[in-house]
């Protein structure tokens, strides 16, 4: 039997395997500025490479993962479903996973949301909530609805269209010729509030350009699209729940759905299960995917309602049928991680303890307010970020070819901690597994990486 060895591995990976969101250059072994790490085994919020070193992840393996790595009560419920079924397609035929998923999910999200529609990841489940929207409009013969509303700042996924829907310029300035034409309102990104404003006077301020944007579109408009709370990949920059519900009211009264995008920040990372619940709104599509399953398995769902459900309930020969598909669809081995993940929730005073460790995180972070390359720490519930700046006085940023995040991520691998800045801003959404002492690691061992990036 052979036995593979750390390097073997990172050799026949480099031969063949094209990573995601990665310049392939920087693993280049000659001279790595981010040497590849296999990976072994994990266990709780540990991950174990081939040589024995271990990485606290503090950022839930890309916003995944809820409940810990190698979670045995997950891990049992896949393993018990694996021997009934593995798949089957959702076309024709049903099962009970995505049966008990869907009543489960429509229960506890913002009532009114009575449809689940599945895929796989996030950037299809965007996919799915923005056809859904233009196709609602198209069968109740509002044909000139056909653009979309977006914040600046925002990022939906990176297919075509949920390219298109977003507005980080590093991910979609290549592609432009190839997306739709959006329309862009200002992001209420309370790092931008004046001096003294408060979150909530900022963000009746900002949603003036929304609703500008509505009256004078209201007629073309599908739907206005948002991340809420947090633009994570934006920055991790955040605002205030207040926004959520001004602009609920103002797509009520324009006449145009509201899509929340619930994939990063969904089950439990804001505070609530649901982000949504904080401004007490109702959007008319949340699309979820990322700790639905725990961070097992690929799954998404788009929750919809009642209304858009019956504009494509018609003859077959009416041809107004959603028909939108993909092969895996409500995979039983995913519904079932799904399933097992929200028993967690149910069995267990997840979001109470969420509170504990997000209070905690918070007062270990507040004296880096005070540093003098840190701009801004900004939090909501499990996601804290921390933004640097080159010089406060002026507000010099620092030129993004130092590339000072990577030191930071440099440092940390070091150090056995996994911190993969965004641009220059240092974040934490670690698993809700992680213990007090585990914060402090995390938090110590990212301000020593501030602090070693930082230094001139």
């Amino acid at each position: 039997m052979n036995i593979s060895t750390q390097s073997d591995l990172i050799a026949r990976d480099l031969a063949h395997v094209w990573h995601p969101c990665t310049q392939m250059r920087d693993h280049d072994p000659a001279n790595p500025a981010m040497p590849m790490i296999p990976i072994r085994r994990g266990n709780g919020v540990w991950l174990e490479d081939f040589n024995g070193k271990r990485y606290l992840d503090s950022i839930s393996s890309w916003w995944t993962n809820l409940f810990g790595h190698a979670n045995p009560r997950i891990g049992a419920a896949i393993k018990s479903q694996l021997d009934q079924l593995e798949h089957v397609m959702l076309a024709g035929f049903t099962h009970e996973p995505a049966i008990k998923l869907s009543e489960q999910l429509t229960k506890l999200a913002p009532a009114g949301l009575t449809r689940c529609f599945y895929a796989e990841n996030g950037s299809a489940a965007i996919e799915i909530a923005a056809k859904m929207s233009f196709h609602f409009w198209q069968n109740v013969d509002k044909r000139n609805k056909r653009r979309f509303i977006t914040l600046t700042n925002s990022y939906h996924g990176e297919t075509l269209g949920a390219l298109a829907l977003g507005n980080v310029e590093l991910y979609k300035q290549i592609y432009q010729p190839l997306l739709m034409d959006v329309i862009s309102a200002p992001s209420p990104d309370c790092f931008n509030r004046e001096v003294g404003e408060t979150e909530a006077a900022y963000s009746h301020r900002m949603i003036e350009p929304m609703r500008t944007l509505l009256q004078q579109h209201a007629d073309e408009v599908c739907a206005v699209i948002v991340e809420p709370l947090v633009q994570c990949a934006g920055n991790m920059r955040m605002y205030h729940p207040i926004y959520l519900k001004l602009l609920r009211q103002a797509c009520d009264e324009f006449g145009v759905h509201l899509i929340a995008d619930e994939i990063a920040v969904g089950f439990g990372r804001t505070g609530t299960l649901f982000a949504c619940e904080q401004a007490s709104i109702r959007p008319d599509f949340m699309c979820l995917s990322k700790g639905l399953t725990g961070g097992f398995l690929p799954l998404s769902a788009v929750l919809t309602t009642e209304q858009i459900y019956a504009a494509f309930y018609a003859e077959y020969t009416s041809l107004r049928a959603f028909l939108h598909s993909h092969s895996y669809t409500g995979n039983p081995l995913a519904c079932t991680a799904a399933l097992a993940t929200l028993d967690i929730f149910a069995t267990e005073p997840v979001i109470a303890n969420n509170q504990i460790l997000s209070e905690h995180l918070r007062k270990r972070t507040e004296s880096l307010k005070d540093h003098l390359h840190v701009v801004d720490v900004r939090q909501h519930g499990m996601i804290c970020a921390i933004e640097l700046i080159k010089n406060k006085a002026t507000g010099e940023q620092y030129d993004w070819h130092e590339r000072r995040g990577l030191r930071i991520y440099q440092y940390g691998m070091q150090h056995g901690v996994l911190l993969r800045p965004i641009g220059n801003v240092v974040y934490f959404m670690p698993p809700y597994v992680i213990t007090i002492d585990e914060i402090n690691l995390m938090v110590d061992t990212a301000v020593q990486g501030i602090n070693h990036a930082t230094c001139e």
